[in-house]
């Protein structure tokens, strides 16, 4: 849209030192429609954004601001979990100005913010104000069963085991995400008690309201910096070529969600903003493997994605990228 060029889409970013915000740097810095006005960071302010995040140099002259300007179209929050809700309480935001949070405050149960995943919300998030974008095992996971739930086939417990890249748990060191302890290791961390299965139960029950059967989940650390590969599998009479069927009907105006024929790989996903879906039916259970990458469908893609769908502009804007391959 050549409109843009004199009247850009305005956007602020909160906590622009962590993983979220860089990766959402790294989207809007070459977005054909976006302004970043500000980069918010208490910890950083007055540092250029390419002392924390260094591949920006050369990208961008911002330097981080510890100033909050009004006049702004979009205001991300990245910071942690807590944090949002406390921000939104202590600062003065106008109620022009749309909000998407990134993190988990406003998920659950939360009349006046929509929860973000356009494969689920879709016409909602184009006329909302305020944005609770998902959580990235929430993300795999539910595109993995959306399509049974629109169809009221979730009829028996769900199985999932999944497993996640380092930068999932957040910028901040700790045991579990030092080099030396993630490196050629493996573990299971919060099995069956995961935070995001409160809110895959809250989207499943968009679509099939009835739905009360058991989603065990057991997550795993991977060790590698980035990714989610989940295996998902529960019973159902729906021969492969219907469920197969039904996934190409409902995704089929969902330009980021592929089914694919071959068995898939974290690394056709890393680096893009894609999930891909294969199913296969073993006996009397569906096999839904539902790979994305962490940090761009399941953060900062998916928050770019409902930013262009809240403006008005083409979905897949900035989001053209290319995955890592090899």
């Amino acid at each position: 849209n050549p409109n843009f060029m004199n009247n850009p889409i305005r956007v602020g970013i909160i906590g622009g030192a962590g993983y979220t915000g860089g990766e959402l740097m790294r989207l809007l810095v070459h977005h054909p429609a976006v302004q970043v006005r500000f980069v918010h960071s208490k910890s950083q302010k007055g540092k250029p954004l390419s002392s924390i995040h260094t591949d920006l140099l050369g990208e961008t002259e911002l330097h981080f601001s510890d100033q909050l300007e009004n006049d702004i179209d979009i205001l991300f929050l990245c910071v942690g979990h807590g944090e949002a809700a406390k921000f939104l309480e202590n600062k003065r935001i106008s109620e022009k100005i749309r909000i998407i949070d990134l993190s988990q405050d406003h998920r659950l149960g939360k009349t006046d913010w929509i929860y973000g995943l356009p494969e689920l919300n879709l016409n909602k998030i184009k006329t909302a104000q305020k944005i609770a974008n998902p959580g990235c095992f929430a993300t795999c996971i539910e595109l993995a069963l959306l399509p049974l739930a629109s169809a009221n086939l979730l009829k028996d417990e769900i199985h999932i085991s999944a497993t996640t890249g380092s930068t999932g748990a957040g910028q901040k060191p700790s045991e579990t995400s030092h080099f030396s302890w993630r490196n050629n290791n493996l573990s299971v961390y919060k099995a069956f008690e995961h935070q995001h299965l409160a809110e895959i139960r809250q989207s499943l029950q968009t679509l099939q309201a009835g739905f009360a059967q058991e989603i065990n989940f057991i997550p795993y650390r991977g060790n590698f910096s980035r990714g989610i590969l989940a295996s998902v599998y529960t019973k159902t009479d729906l021969s492969e070529n219907q469920a197969v069927e039904l996934y190409q009907n409902y995704y089929q105006h969902s330009p980021f969600v592929f089914l694919s024929a071959e068995n898939p790989d974290l690394k056709s996903v890393v680096n893009t903003n894609k999930a891909l879906l294969f199913l296969q039916k073993h006996k009397d259970k569906l096999l839904i493997i539902s790979t994305i990458d962490n940090l761009l469908k399941g953060a900062s893609g998916q928050a770019v994605q409902n930013m262009n769908l809240m403006m008005g502009i083409g979905e897949q804007t900035g989001l053209g990228l290319k995955a890592i391959g090899f």
